[in-house]
């Protein structure tokens, strides 16, 4: 009994041992999403999740407003901490490079996630997490082109957003017809407003795309409605709300892309705690999306996304 006593406290000391040491492993993220914001909310929920799991420290920061200046002192602030592993999304490369490459010299391990695919390697990134946007809108747009539409509207809620502009391109380029980008801000009321009027001014046009679900997607459909133009229009949108969702599954919207940032979070924490605890890590890009949400699948996800995972 004695011996078996002496095992077990060697055993729970060296379990508490282990524990202090992944404890010891601090990552920041620095993304350029707010994480109050309902896109943004799903992929703080992954990074938190992946902390517990992994049992290490993450902090996340980001600017107040999508600000490319502020966002850069944030990496070189985070630079300057040497933590284990930094994660970063990239929606500008000119803006931002020079701080992500101030951190990969400082021999600091490096994850992409959400935007940047196209520049993570060569800024010095391990890999990155996230979408193909072009290809995401380009889906987005022969989707549509098949429900019958040729005349759309893009709504932009970041314009210089290198991964939103990407998103509205392909979209063009898989749609085939007529496509106007319509520059908005982050405010839900005023993006309702300028839908309004597009929509109003323009009778030929029958699609709109919008890039985020919360942010333009549910003011687009309460544009259409308003106007008159609820079953005449189809409505689509990247990413996912669960208001969004009830109405693909209703048959109002069309579909979503889901592009699974709760995934975004959680993996690249996850791949950081393994390379700073035993030098493993993937050998490429991991694909988090697209997955098109249509009304087959939307009530299914509905619940996830008002859970903050979808």
């Amino acid at each position: 009994m004695k011996a078996f006593h002496r095992l077990a406290v060697a055993a729970a000391f060296l379990g508490a041992a282990t524990a202090a040491q992944a404890q010891d492993v601090n990552i920041i993220v620095v993304s350029h999403g707010q994480a109050n914001d309902p896109f943004w909310s799903v992929v703080k929920n992954g990074v938190d999740a992946a902390a517990k799991d992994m049992a290490v420290n993450v902090d996340y920061r980001a600017p107040e407003t999508f600000d490319m200046v502020v966002m850069s002192q944030l990496i070189d602030a985070a630079v300057n901490q040497e933590p284990d592993g930094l994660i970063v999304s990239i929606p500008d490369a000119d803006a931002l490079g020079p701080s992500i490459e101030k951190a990969v010299a400082a021999g600091i391990p490096v994850i992409s996630m959400n935007s940047g695919s196209d520049v993570s390697k060569k800024l010095g990134a391990l890999l990155h997490v996230g979408q193909e946007e072009y290809d995401a809108g380009k889906a987005a747009g022969e989707k549509m082109a098949s429900l019958g539409g040729s005349s759309a509207i893009c709504i932009n809620q970041e314009v210089g957003n290198v991964a939103l502009d990407q998103r509205c391109q392909g979209f063009s380029d898989g749609f085939g017809g007529k496509v106007v980008v319509l520059p908005v801000s982050q405010d839900p009321s005023e993006i309702k407003a300028k839908v309004k009027a597009a929509l109003e001014s323009d009778d030929s046009v029958d699609t709109v795309m919008a890039l985020g679900a919360g942010t333009a997607g549910e003011p687009a459909l309460a544009a259409a409605d308003e106007v008159g133009k609820g079953d005449s229009v189809q409505i689509g949108t990247f990413d996912l709300s669960s208001d969004f969702l009830k109405a693909i599954a209703s048959g109002k919207a069309a579909f979503a892309i889901d592009q699974q940032q709760y995934l975004q979070g959680y993996l690249p924490v996850v791949f950081l705690a393994n390379h700073a605890k035993f030098g493993l890590i993937p050998g490429g890009n991991v694909p988090s999306g697209p997955n098109l949400i249509t009304q087959d699948k939307a009530a299914q996800v509905v619940d996830l996304s008002a859970k903050g995972i979808r």
